[in-house]
Parts: structure tokens; C-alpha cells; sequence
């Protein structure tokens, strides 16, 4: 694993600018761990830049528009990887290639002798028992991948993105004819008989079925209920495209007939954006004539064509998860252990200055951010975003906002080559320091998820960059308020408990569900 045995070239001065590129060849490491990996180097004193990948195009790409490009990298394959540094001086690359070495070094010891198979056939040959197959590549390559799992007879969790509407449609219709689950593609959590797939939370075992074409509005719902002390059976991801028309609901319907016949489901809970109006009533039809209680949730739709149905809906992700633990568990009053948040608004609205008076939202979880601009859209005219409710509302440009804007910071324009916000908060954190320079903002509104998968600490993150925001807006003569919500459960790995604390100890407004959070975003800035 030494980097000294890998192809080298020499250090390049510009200034006083050292640039070192070393090729690795035929040395395979998965894209997350060189993410963290490269993440983890830029930190250390010294160095500006630190690009650790393998060498596709896109990543060529990547190094190009850093100026880190060479013959050597052109020329090199998929199969290689590539390390490169730039630093203040030549000292500071040596201990960035050593740190480099250190992590790839421990990856490999941890793996120990454990066979880890190269292919989907390798695996088959290892377990030929297995029934499902989590897919995480490069969108380029998901789609084939998947189908080798099909045809294989697995069920598919397809959690790449960038995978055209093409051959989702082609996957999900071989997924049908041989009567196994097609999650996805950009399927974010899933629960299947216990076992979290992707991102997930420790959730409880219980009476509650999800079927979610929504990833985190999946992980608030079966968080909170949780939290009440219910659980879930299964939790059934379909990836967010899936009722557009062009899709027509596939996965959502096969979901859906799956837990009408699970016996361990007493209770199914369909969560997704605003469906095709087709589709809605395809899916509606399949789940009306059930004897297990049903609850909706499309994010900002019109529920009153369920309620025609007979079926019971809910207006926001906190209320879907209560009306579904009192349809299993009965009446509740509040979330155990976690009183309202009591803050003085009226102070608050004081600390801040006469130009202060828009919120800024920066989300890891897309259906969060969906749920927020709906809640202010009620009280707002316009809420500006990369993903927009309607076209008027959409940013010219993702890195600039206007007036009231709320981001969607896990949408494919902002993790393609990088690493999804949830897992690294780099990217949240340079934005939040960003909108702490204007004088308008008010309120920097996060969400925080939890669980398997995601970040191992986000208050080791968030609570520098709040107390650094604070400090640029003071300069200014300002107060920047934070409102967090805070997505998770007392078991999964981060702590929650210690979370919430820390996060409060910065001097964030820090809540158990979106909504609440949004309500106090706008409660202080006003009308």
C-alpha cells in the first residue's frame, strides 16, 4: 500500500504553491471512503487542495477544474487511483501523503481476511442465498448493475442517482414480471425485516409499513414514531421519481401489496412528493379496498382526492407519523421526554437589525426541504430554491440566494463527484459562513439527520461553523439565529441526546421535527 511503490510525479512550484500528483495503478477503494479520505487531508495546515479518487472521466473531469490534471492521470484507468496534493510547501505534501497512506492502510487492515467479492457474481458464488442487492456506483454503471441483480433473482436497492428515467423504467418493469422489489434508482433509506438499508434509522420493530418515494420524510415518520415508543414493520423505498407519470407508481403499488398481505403490518403509511394526478389515483385504487388502516401523505398535495377514498391523511411529515401510532397504539399528547421549545420571539425579533429578515435554508434531506417551502409558501409569496415549487421560485444560480431561499444541498447538482451533505457537512458549512456575510438573513434554518450511513458527529461540524457565523454577522453589527431540526432516534449511533445538547450549547434553536422548526423560522422573522 506505500505510496513510495506507486508512480510519482515530481513536485511542481508555483509561487510558493507545491503540487504533487501520485498514481496508484490497478488499487480499487470505494468512492466514499476516498471522499472522506480527501476531506480529511484538507484539513491538515498547510494544504489547499486534495483531490483522492479513482481515475473515471468525471473524475478527470473533477481534477481539471482544480488544476491538477496531467498526462500520467489522462492515461490512467478506472481501475487506478489517483492522489492529489496542493500545499504551501513541499513538508506539508509529505505529511498529506502519509495521512493518505495511514487511512488507505487502515481500510485494507480492517478488511483483514475477510473475502470481499469484486462482482454481484463473485458474491453469488460466496452466499447463494442471498435475496437483495444494495447498488451504490457511479450512475453510468447503476442501471447495468441492477439488472444483473434482477436477472439474478435479487430484490434491488439502487441508492445511485443520476440513472435516467429510461431505464428506471426499463428495471422496474423487469422488476414487476419477476415479482421483486426494484428500490430506487436515488432510494435513500430502506428497512427490510429489520435491516436498514443505506440511510436509516435504529428504529423499533413494530405494526407501521412504510412505503416511501421520499427518502428522509421516510426517516422523520418512522423517527418520530419511534420516539412515541411504536415501531415499524417494514420500510419500502422507491426512489422519487416513481409517480411521475412516465413511471406510473410501479414501486409504490407493488409496495403497497406487499405489506396488505405482511401479517406483521397492521397499519401502511405512503409517503411522497405530489404524484402525477394518474398515478395518485392508481395508487389510491390498489389500497382503498384494504382492511388495514391507511395513512397518506403526498408533500403539498391535494389530499382531498384520498379523502374521497375514505382514506386518512396528513398535512405534514409530524402529523403522519402521530395519526399512524394512534392508529396502531392510541391516543398520544406529545413526544416522550421532549418538551415544546420555549423561546422568547419577541427578544429575539429585537436582537436582530431592521435589515434582517429572510431565512435561509440549507438542507441535506430533499422531502425536508420540499415539507419547509411548502410551510412558508402558506405564509410567504415567494420562497426561492434549486428546487423550486414553481418555475418563478427557481434560482438562476444554486450558489446564490434571493429573499427567502431554501436549499436542497443533497440534490444531484451539488453531490455529483462529492459526498452527499448528510454524510459531509464541508459544502453546508462553507454555505452557512456564505449567507453569514449578508445583512439580510435572519435565520439559517438545518436540518440535521441521523442514523446509519450518515454523519458520526454533525455537532463536531455545525458547532464551529455556527460560533464562526456568529462572528462574522456580529462584525456587521448582527445576530444570526439557528433553528435546527433534528432527525433521529435515542438509539442511533450519533446519540441524539448528545446531539440536541451540544447543538444548544452553540445557541441553535434546536427541534424534534421539521415543522416545528419551520414555524419558529417564521414565527421570528414575522410577516
Amino acid at each position: 500500500m506505500a505510496l513510495r511503490n506507486s508512480r510519482r510525479c515530481n513536485p511542481v512550484f508555483r509561487g510558493k504553491m507545491v503540487k504533487e500528483i501520485v498514481i496508484k495503478k490497478n488499487s480499487f477503494f470505494d468512492s466514499v471512503m476516498l471522499m472522506t479520505i480527501s476531506r480529511e487531508v484538507k484539513n491538515i495546515e498547510g494544504i489547499k487542495e486534495a483531490v483522492v479518487v479513482m481515475a473515471t472521466d468525471f473524475n478527470k473531469e473533477t481534477l481539471k477544474n482544480v488544476d491538477m490534471i496531467n498526462d500520467e492521470v489522462l492515461e490512467a484507468t478506472p481501475n487506478d487511483l489517483v492522489i492529489a496534493i496542493k500545499a504551501e510547501n513541499e513538508q506539508s505534501i509529505e505529511v498529506a501523503k502519509n495521512k493518505v497512506e495511514e487511512m488507505l492502510t487502515k481500510r485494507t487492515q480492517a478488511q483483514g481476511s475477510e473475502y470481499n467479492p469484486r462482482s454481484l457474481e463473485m458474491a453469488l458464488q460466496m452466499i447463494p442465498d442471498l435475496n437483495v442487492a444494495l447498488i451504490s456506483v457511479p450512475g453510468i454503471y447503476a442501471a447495468e448493475e441492477a439488472k444483473k441483480a434482477l436477472e439474478a433473482g435479487l430484490h434491488v436497492m439502487l441508492f445511485s442517482d443520476n440513472v435516467s428515467l429510461e431505464d428506471e423504467i426499463k428495471l422496474k418493469n423487469i422488476a414487476r414480471e419477476k415479482g421483486l422489489l426494484m428500490m430506487g434508482p436515488d432510494c435513500g433509506t430502506a428497512i427490510i425485516n429489520g435491516v436498514p438499508l443505506a440511510f436509516a434509522n435504529k428504529v423499533k420493530r413494530g405494526k407501521i409499513g412504510i412505503v416511501g418515494a421520499s427518502g428522509t420524510g421516510t426517516q422523520e415518520v418512522s423517527s418520530i414514531i419511534t420516539r412515541l415508543g411504536g415501531g415499524v414493520s417494514q420500510v419500502i423505498g422507491t426512489g422519487g421519481r416513481d409517480l411521475k407519470a412516465e413511471v406510473g407508481g410501479i414501486m409504490m403499488t407493488m409496495g403497497i401489496e406487499a405489506l396488505i398481505e405482511d401479517d406483521e403490518t397492521d397499519c401502511i403509511v405512503l409517503i411522497s412528493k405530489p404524484p402525477a394526478k394518474e398515478v395518485m389515483e392508481r395508487v389510491l385504487e390498489k389500497i382503498k379496498n384494504t382492511d388495514k388502516k391507511v395513512i397518506v401523505h403526498f408533500i403539498g398535495a391535494d389530499l382531498s382526492f384520498a379523502e374521497k377514498y375514505g382514506l386518512e391523511t396528513a398535512s405534514t411529515l409530524e402529523e403522519t407519523a402521530f395519526k399512524a401510532y394512534e392508529a396502531c397504539y392510541g391516543k398520544i399528547a406529545k413526544l416522550p421526554d421532549e418538551e415544546e421549545v420555549r423561546i422568547d420571539i419577541e427578544k429575539i425579533k429585537k436582537s436582530l437589525s431592521a435589515n434582517q429578515k429572510y431565512i435561509r435554508g440549507l438542507y441535506s434531506g430533499g422531502s425536508l426541504c420540499d415539507e419547509a417551502m411548502v410551510l412558508m409558501k402558506k405564509r410567504f409569496p415567494r420562497v426561492y430554491s434549486n428546487i423550486a415549487l414553481t418555475e418563478e421560485e427557481k434560482l438562476p444560480s444554486k450558489d446564490q440566494s434571493i429573499q427567502h431561499t431554501v436549499i436542497d444541498m443533497g440534490d444531484d447538482e451539488f453531490t455529483r463527484g462529492k459526498p452527499h451533505p448528510m454524510i459531509d457537512y464541508t459544502q453546508r458549512v462553507e454555505r452557512i459562513l456564505k449567507e453569514a456575510e449578508s445583512e439580510e438573513v435572519a435565520v439559517i434554518l438545518l436540518d440535521v439527520v441521523l442514523g446509519y450511513g450518515a454523519h458520526k458527529d454533525p455537532s463536531s461540524e455545525l458547532v464551529p461553523a455556527i460560533q464562526k457565523a456568529r462572528e462574522i454577522a456580529l462584525k456587521k453589527g448582527n445576530n444570526i439565529i439557528f433553528v435546527i431540526s433534528l432527525c433521529g432516534t435515542y438509539e442511533d449511533p450519533q446519540d441524539y441526546r448528545k446531539q440536541k445538547e451540544e447543538l444548544e450549547r452553540a445557541g441553535a434553536i434546536v427541534t424534534t421535527t421539521n415543522k416545528r422548526a419551520v414555524e419558529i423560522a417564521m414565527a421570528i422573522v414575522g410577516d
